[in-house]
């Protein structure tokens, strides 16, 4: 009771209240993502050569990419549907929904389109046996019919965060995942179907995952009354706006994705052990993110409804919200790191070298919430104001902080540089971000939010 009493004195509790209303269901969501994949090289594990295993891994990796690059037509329709939904504008709600569908649909055409220049390039680029690419291929060319509708889901499910509804995408996750793992082990162990049947099975399972995102979206549209207004829909001023705030989220989340495969390639150069130990501890930064993303996504709904209602107040509270929990649950995972971080390392290997390389290095897997937390929280009140240009520049700032230190004329590289370039590309994403948050405020001031 001290520390939620604590805490009342920072926050307003009405906006604490709906913050982890959003946020609890969000972690939940964040944190059944990987299980999928984890199912997938599970059943492939099971098969009778090793390189089924590693087709199923290099095939998910490939998906796994397109998915986060392409998670911008999530975070590109949160913010804009809590702002018209703000500002009572049910028309543009709607229509924001059907735009998001339109460039989902277009995005998903030029995948299929172009899916054997990438099976191409990617098996190129992640070199594996004649019979592990073989299967990969195989994977890939089944499971990519699968994009539109999981595409499609990422936008619809966008468009729910942006009105506040984060319970029915979990249960559209779960059901999904459920499904998917139902049909893995029908299609590998009852009809022997072997890497293509986890394929198929993860095909199934984003088309049901559409069918019933439809059925629930279908409901929720009941609550705003009137007929699609096409003209709206196709409007170009925002059919513009809409295409710059997803280019902007998208080579921010370029970024991203460069950062951490440079960091595992170079971890590679230094050696399997090095490597082993570092994909291990990046674990670390992939759990701080599971809390941290559910309090980012809640404050682009938040944040961008206060803004839809042109109310200044009611954006201080909730960005004083998000600090307050930043703060707490950055602490407290440096503090369960720091208790519990060998243990964590000792449960994901056996193999005593790389315990003991791993143990030498997480010291930075401790530090490292005490950085990344802000990168990620204020992307989320930057996302929810719509200032991506602003989130897209300062990423740009970072990642070339990053290359400076892993390719700029410094001395030989190795591993606690390594992780000083990581940590840095955190501080400087968060710090450039914080630093452009006055900014931010008097620009809505002058822009009339009161």
């Amino acid at each position: 009771m001290t520390g939620v009493f604590t805490i009342s004195r920072w926050v307003d509790p009405d906006t604490n209240r709906r913050l982890w209303r959003m946020a609890g269901p969000m972690m939940l969501a964040n944190v059944a993502v990987p299980l999928r994949g984890a199912v997938d090289t599970s059943m492939a594990g099971h098969l009778s050569e090793p390189y089924f295993l590693v087709a199923v891994a290099a095939g998910s990796t490939i998906f796994n990419f397109i998915f986060f690059a392409f998670n911008c037509l999530r975070m590109g329709t949160t913010a804009p549907t809590a702002q018209a939904f703000g500002a009572g504008n049910h028309a543009e709600v709607r229509a924001i929904l059907w735009r998001a569908l339109l460039l989902s649909s277009l995005i998903s055409v030029s995948l299929l389109a172009m899916q054997l220049p990438i099976i191409d390039v990617a098996l190129w680029m992640v070199p594996a046996s004649i019979e592990a690419e073989t299967h990969a291929r195989t994977y890939f060319l089944i499971r990519i019919w699968g994009m539109p509708a999981a595409l499609a889901t990422y936008a619809f499910v966008g468009w729910l965060y942006g009105l506040e509804e984060a319970r029915l995408p979990l249960f559209i996750q779960i059901v999904t995942n459920l499904i998917n793992i139902l049909l893995d082990f029908i299609f590998v162990f009852g009809f022997a179907w072997g890497v293509a049947g986890i394929a198929a099975a993860g095909l199934i399972a984003d088309l049901a995952g559409l069918v019933i995102v439809v059925f629930v979206i279908s409901r929720q549209l009941k609550r705003f009354k009137g007929i699609t207004d096409w003209t709206l829909v196709l409007d170009v001023m925002r059919v513009v706006q809409m295409l710059v705030i997803n280019r902007d989220i998208f080579l921010r989340t370029l970024c991203v994705i460069s950062t951490t495969a440079i960091f595992i390639a170079r971890s590679a150069g230094l050696g399997d052990l090095e490597a082993a130990a570092n994909q291990i501890l990046l674990n670390f930064v992939m759990f701080t993110s599971f809390g941290m993303d559910g309090i980012a996504f809640s404050a682009e709904a938040l944040i961008g409804e206060a803004i839809g209602r042109r109310n200044l107040q009611q954006f201080r509270k909730v960005v004083r919200t998000v600090l307050v929990w930043t703060a707490i649950l950055a602490l407290l995972n440096v503090l369960i790191y720091s208790l519990f971080g060998l243990r964590i390392v000792y449960l994901m290997t056996d193999l005593e070298m790389v315990r003991r390389i791993a143990e030498t290095y997480l010291i930075w897997s401790i530090m490292m919430p005490l950085v990344s937390s802000w990168a990620f929280s204020f992307d989320g009140i930057f996302i929810g104001a719509t200032r991506t240009k602003t989130m897209r520049n300062t990423m740009f700032l970072a990642f070339a902080v990053f290359l400076s230190f892993v390719f700029g004329p410094f001395y030989e590289l190795n591993n606690h540089f390594l992780w000083l370039a990581f940590f840095m590309f955190l501080t400087v994403r968060g710090g450039l971000l914080v630093a452009f948050y006055p900014r931010l405020q008097r620009s809505l001031e002058r822009t009339g939010v009161s």
